[in-house]
């Protein structure tokens, strides 16, 4: 039987909530322990950053 790896499901506000606390210490504990190889990238990361956002805002104000 295949695996379906994207497959569609549904959170409640609270576990959604529990997943981007989860994503945004992850990321802070990234930031914190690899510092000197992100520095040099902050640029393009801010730009890919806004851009994934302005994306997810605009599909998310069309719904």
């Amino acid at each position: 039987m295949p695996m379906k790896l994207l497959k569609t499901f549904a959170l409640t506000w609270w576990q959604a909530g529990i997943f981007k606390v989860g994503m945004l210490a992850l990321g802070i504990v990234i930031g914190a322990y690899w510092q000197e190889t992100f520095c040099a990238h902050l640029p393009l990361l801010i730009v890919i950053a806004a851009a994934s956002l302005a994306y997810v805002s605009y599909v998310w104000w069309r719904q």
